[in-house]
């Protein structure tokens, strides 16, 4: 047996949780005939025991307390390699056991990896595993939302997906500072959204979306070029800069580029070059552009520090970070928006926050402020394609248009549109 028992979900050494006894339903149901069609089992009136992993559980402690012997556990799990890691089992994930008419013990176990993902066990006289999923139906939302609080809370408040807000900042990133957002702004956006059996599961990339703010708008539009997806504005102009607005993601400016501040600790009033992101421990910090790591320590007043040179005229620090990210070395090149480390509070710090600073030309500048050139534009020999594409969606993101599909979708979806 203790070969089998590492094949669960990791414990903590206490006793076993006692498993209940087993209710069996015999009544089949649209679930159990959707199961059995994913992974071609015989239609028939299953027993069902519908369950959940429970802590220091195992394939093989469930499937003995039912009555199934040893060998044939052991032999599931060979089965199960190259298909399934049984130690990846995890404590809360349903599964279901299904009983064949009058017998004993069950005849196949299907657990849910995750909403989308099943594995089947089967317990049969043919022994086998298989992994499935459940088809993802696409289908294109609209959003429009007016900022008055926060761009999650928003999206969520007016029923909408608030996971879009991730699409969003990354859609904008390089034109729209999203730690600055004021009332009033205004988001416009179509989506590709993920359904499963009718539910929203995940909202997928932005297709077109427009940023306003006092009467001037930022429109941006998804196209392929040369097989690879970005941003570009309707006059083809790339959105992508060559560096990021900010290393990392809904966080609050805690403390700006200044030359003289007062340090929180040492209440001395000296110049402080960069940027505060108070943001929660382990947050991860991502590198505004690609470029070579050329320091990678620890400093009394920094904590751990990464230093990347982007070019001839760039320079980028990141200060106070609870741990470096795996395989970050000195000399290695990184990519634009690739992660670097972990919010912290190492060295001269009060709490967890990111200093962030930027040098011009060995020069320090304050990162709120600094320009930086567009990426390529779209090539002349795709413009009139990309113009083609991009019509329906500039129609639909004018303010009338728009708000009009949006009523009729919502409407459908059965959301109030305010």
């Amino acid at each position: 047996m203790s070969g089998l028992v590492i094949c669960g979900c990791a414990g903590s050494g206490q006793e076993p949780e006692v498993i209940p006894e087993v209710s069996v339903e015999t009544v089949p149901d649209g679930e159990v005939a959707g199961l059995c069609r994913m992974f071609n089992l015989p239609l028939t009136d299953y027993g069902q025991e519908h369950e959940v992993i429970r802590k220091n559980e195992n394939l093989a402690s469930i499937l003995q307390s039912r009555g199934v012997d040893y060998q044939q556990v052991y032999s599931l799990t060979q089965k199960a390699r190259g298909v399934f890691d049984l130690r990846k089992l995890k404590a809360g994930n349903p599964y279901t056991l299904l009983y064949a008419p009058g017998a004993p013990e069950p005849s196949y176990f299907i657990y849910e990896e995750n909403y989308r993902t099943h594995v089947c066990f089967s317990l049969t006289d043919s022994l086998w595993v298989a992994r499935a999923e459940i088809p993802i139906e696409i289908q294109e939302k609209f959003v429009d939302i007016t900022i008055s609080s926060s761009l999650w809370q928003d999206l969520e408040e007016a029923g909408y997906n608030p996971l879009v807000a991730n699409g969003l900042s990354e859609v904008f990133a390089w034109t729209v500072d999203f730690f600055g957002l004021q009332k009033g702004d205004t988001f416009r956006a179509s989506y590709q959204a993920y359904m499963l059996k009718g539910k929203e599961v995940e909202a997928g990339p932005i297709l077109a979306a427009s940023f306003i703010r006092a009467g001037r708008t930022q429109n941006a539009f998804r196209y392929l070029q040369d097989s690879v997806p970005g941003y570009w504005d309707q006059d083809g102009v790339n959105l992508q800069r060559a560096f990021l607005k900010a290393p990392l993601k809904f966080s609050r400016i805690s403390s700006g580029f200044s030359y003289a501040r007062r340090h929180p600790i040492t209440r001395i009033v000296r110049p402080h070059t960069g940027t505060d992101y108070a943001a929660p421990a382990g947050t991860p910090v991502m590198s505004i552009g690609e470029g070579k790591v050329i320091e990678r320590t620890y400093t009394r007043a920094g904590g751990n520090t990464v230093r990347i040179k982007h070019n001839s005229v760039y320079t980028t620090a990141y200060l106070h970070l609870s741990r470096f990210a795996s395989g970050l070395t000195v000399g290695k090149h990184v990519a634009q928006g690739e992660t670097i480390g972990y919010v912290g509070s190492t060295g001269s710090s009060t709490g967890p926050h990111l200093d962030f600073r930027v040098w011009r030309n060995g020069k320090p500048i304050n990162p709120l402020t600094m320009e930086s050139p567009p990426a390529d534009p779209i090539h002349a020999s795709d413009i009139k394609s990309f113009k083609e594409h991009i019509a329906p969606y500039r129609r639909g993101l004018e303010p009338e248009c728009y708000k009009r599909i949006a009523l009729q979708i919502i409407s459908l979806a059965g959301v109030r549109f305010n």
